[in-house]
């Protein structure tokens, strides 16, 4: 069966949804030690999750990257992964979701959360010819993530590591075992119909 262009992808439960972010030690450790993000955290800034790992490992290149080198899976409420999907506006710019340009600025400006859809990403990191949601939190968002919506966090970087070994090594069946199952998220028509530029 082949893939639609546009789909949410996910480890999720009844409850949760698992999403990624990577950060420097300093911000990661604190992080995946207390269930929480440290008073460093920046709580004024936009803040990107990531329901993909394979998409995550593309962004923080398994974990080396400069200030990305702690890699964490955070389990958010359903409830809020719905509501920021639900007060989302897309990044960019899309003719027939938008009625014009500064329509879709002005939405841009009050919605607490933004959505872009990047190509999936396969065991070498190569585009895949579909996409992926990468969530944008602001304002309310950045506040409603960090005290009400997150339930655990995760430090899992040993796992990135271990993946990344493996797939320089070749042994990619052994790297798609360790995978997170992360299966298309049951979202109605009315969550992402103003999402799916």
């Amino acid at each position: 069966m082949q893939e639609p262009q546009r789909r949410i992808r996910a480890l999720h439960s009844e409850s949760t949804v698992t999403v990624y972010q990577a950060y420097r030690p300093e911000i990661g450790l604190p992080a995946a030690r207390e269930g929480r993000f440290p008073a460093v955290w920046k709580r004024d800034r936009m803040t990107w999750i990531k329901p993909s790992f394979l998409w995550m490992m593309y962004r923080c290149g398994w974990g080396a990257k400069d200030g990305q080198e702690t890699v964490l899976a955070i389990d958010i409420t359903r409830d809020g992964f719905e509501w920021a999907l639900r007060n989302a506006c897309l990044s960019s710019f899309t003719r027939g979701v938008h009625p014009d340009r500064a329509a879709w600025q002005r939405e841009l400006r009050r919605a607490p959360a933004r959505v872009q859809w990047d190509p999936e990403r396969d065991l070498r990191l190569q585009a895949l010819p579909y996409r992926s949601l990468q969530l944008g939190l602001s304002g309310e968002a950045v506040r409603r993530y960090a005290d009400e919506w997150t339930v655990g966090i995760r430090d899992v970087t040993p796992l990135a590591r271990d993946m990344h070994a493996l797939v320089r090594s070749g042994d990619l069946d052994a790297a798609a075992r360790l995978l997170p199952r992360e299966r298309p998220y049951p979202v109605g028509d009315e969550l992402v119909a103003h999402l799916q530029g």
